[in-house]
Formats: C-alpha cells, structure tokens, sequence
C-alpha cells in the first residue's frame, strides 16, 4: 500500500501545479528510486487524459558518463532531448538522489563542459516557460541519502518533507491558494521598486537594481513545496544591476559539491573577487564556464516559513522564510533577466539572526520578519 501522503502529492502535481487537460503530452522523468511516487504520479495522469512519456534516470549513468565519456561526448547536445523540450507541454521531475556525494570526486573540467553544454536546451526550456507554452514543476522524493544529509532519520525526512508543503492537512490546494494571496502583496509592492539593498550580520552588503523588473510569485506551480518571490537583477542598467558583497550562511551545494563559506564580490553586474573556505576550486570553475556564470540570472526572498531549519537541499533551503537567495547563472525571462549560461546556482543568506532589507531606502524585512501586515509570516493561518 502506497503512502496516502503520495496520492495527495500526485494529485497536487497533476491537477494544481502542472494543470495537466486531456490529450496534453507531460514527461515524467526520475531516479527509480521513487517508483512509488512515479506509479502514483503516472496513475493520476493517466486518469487525467494525458499522454505520459515516461523517462527513468537512474544516477548510475550519470557517474558513468562523467568517468568515461570524452569531451566531445560531454559536450554533445542530443536532438532527441532538444526535440522533447521543444514538444512537451509539461514536464514533472523528481530529484531522488540516492547518493547526494556521487559527483564530489569529478573532475572540475569534466563537470564544467557538461554544465556549458546544459546552456542550449537550458535556454529553450527557460523561455518556453516564460511564456507559459510550457509548465513544469519539480519535487522531491525522500530518500535515506538526503535524509542523512539533513541528519535526520528517514522516518523524520519524509515528516519534514511532507509538512513543508502542507500535505498533511486536508486541503494543500487550500493552503497554497493562501500563500499565493500573501505573497502576491509582496509582488506588488516589488514590483514598484527600484533598488534593493540587502545587509547581514555576517557583513553581506548588496545592491541589486531591479528597475522595471517583474516579480514573480512561487506557490507551488514549478517547484513543491515553494514558497518565495523572485526576480532578476537589471543588468542592462548603467550600474550593472548588483554591486556590492555577499556572504553565504550556509554552505552552497552543487553537483554533490558543498562549499563552504562562500564570498562574492560584484561590480556593475559581474563577480570580480571569489572566496570559499572549502572547495573554492569548484566555484571558481563554475562560475568561469561561461559568460552568464558570472552573472546575477535571479534574486529571491524566502516566504516558506514552516521551513526552519538547513538541510543541504537547495529545494527546501532557498525557500527559508526570513531569507534572501541569489542565483548565479541563467535568469528566467519572464522576469525581464535573459542572462544566458549552463549554470544556475542559487546561495543562500540568512537574515534572521540580524539583517534588513530595503526597498529605495525603506526597511520592509527586519531580522528575517516583514514588516507589513498580510504579507506572509509564522504566524499565518491557512484555511486547511
């Protein structure tokens, strides 16, 4: 007998985030590792009218790519991957990793091709995206590789998971309709605003032009759980769009890659100054692979505050109410940023523990809390 809670979660996919109609082609594409997930999310469109074009990934042919392939097969951009992206109407994946360290030991040159090679169909999904042609939402599988990651046993992951996106009440729907509606008057105040200035404890200290800029609200449509509001820094504009310095609170994951006290420096839009206390080598070689790696592509702030603690999964991790987030790499073009490039990294900085956000000078976040009523917070109440 499966998981009640993965019926709940496929129908939440399906019918909610994906909004899949009869006749629409979706790809479902994971690890085997959550069969039990794929056969509930597999049901459900099946019972929707969808045509399924089902796409197993196991991760051991991801290491035996990276062990044996040459650079020209690194490189090589699969017109059979590019035509799927161009045709799907919908796309559900899981990330159902069952060792979150497998790539650690590539070598840096290796996973910086495969990365660059990402760029050309990176860029067609992004912006048929944008325009809505097509919808995708990826979620997470809990499996005992990302449990131990968050120090947790496996029991305790699938809780966590679970709650964070409201499965465990009787309408998740409900809930997230809610947020949406909280979050949207964050939208709309940023979407009136010129310049951020973001400040730390820990000495972050960024500029991020977001001058004629859309924001977007995440509740639920691409990623699950969500739980934030994004944008993309104008790097069109005569500053650049982000200037200034930024310092992690947590250590950054990549490919299975952490490191550890990460430390940029920006001038007019472009990092010009690189620390990292563990594994700088890695970022430095993936924020060199291409011209947008070194590019601003998204700023976000953490609206998700049934998320609380760390858990080395950027999923969960960037969605922290009473953060901010960065992505290094590829924008989304619905936001106004069409900064191009195989990467998309996001970092994540705490502002609980001292930090403010200010908006064309005004303070609207506070030590990890917003300022105004209605906007969302702890204390929400959702009708579910």
């Amino acid at each position: 007998m499966r998981n009640p809670y993965l019926d709940k979660l496929a129908k939440v996919l399906v019918h909610y985030s994906c909004e899949i109609q009869p006749g629409q082609l979706v790809q479902l594409q994971s690890d085997p590792v959550a069969m039990p997930l794929i056969e509930a999310v597999y049901e459900e469109l099946v019972r929707s009218g969808a045509h399924v074009d089902l796409r197993m990934a196991p991760q051991i042919f991801q290491e035996i790519l990276f062990e044996c392939a040459s650079d020209e097969q690194l490189e090589y951009v699969s017109p059979i991957a590019r035509f799927a992206i161009e045709t799907i109407d919908a796309r559900i994946a899981f990330w159902a990793e069952t060792n979150t360290k497998a790539m650690s030991k590539v070598n840096l040159k290796t996973l910086a091709k495969a990365s660059s090679a990402r760029k050309e169909i990176s860029s067609v999904f992004m912006n048929r995206s944008a325009t809505g042609d097509l919808r995708w939402c990826g979620t997470l599988f809990p499996t005992p590789s990302s449990a131990q990651d968050a120090e947790m046993g496996l029991r305790e992951y699938e809780d966590f998971v679970f709650k964070a996106g409201y499965l465990d009440r009787s309408d998740p729907v409900a809930c997230w309709k809610q947020i949406e509606a909280c979050q949207q008057k964050a939208v709309d105040y940023l979407n009136g605003v010129k310049k951020l200035h973001f400040q730390a404890a820990n000495g972050t200290d960024l500029h991020v032009n977001v001058d004629g800029m859309k924001w977007v609200n995440c509740c639920g449509k691409c990623n699950f759980p969500d739980g934030e509001v994004f944008s993309g820094p104008n790097l069109n504009a005569p500053d650049g769009g982000v200037n200034g310095i930024v310092r992690f609170s947590f250590p950054a994951v990549h490919n299975g890659q952490e490191v550890e006290d990460v430390e940029l420096t920006f001038e007019k839009g472009e990092v010009v100054n690189i620390k990292a206390s563990k594994n700088e080598a890695f970022l430095r070689a993936m924020i060199e692979q291409d011209e947008g790696a070194k590019r601003v592509g998204e700023i976000a702030i953490g609206t998700n505050f049934q998320i609380t603690d760390y858990t080395k999964n950027t999923l969960f991790d960037e969605k922290i109410g009473g953060t901010f987030h960065l992505a290094l790499g590829a924008g989304y073009p619905e936001t106004g940023n069409s900064n191009e490039s195989g990467l998309h990294w996001d970092m994540v900085c705490d502002l609980r523990k001292g930090g403010t956000i200010k908006a064309d000078g005004e303070v609207f976040m506070k030590d990890g809390v917003f300022l105004q009523d209605g906007w969302p917070s702890s204390d929400l109440e959702v009708p579910c």
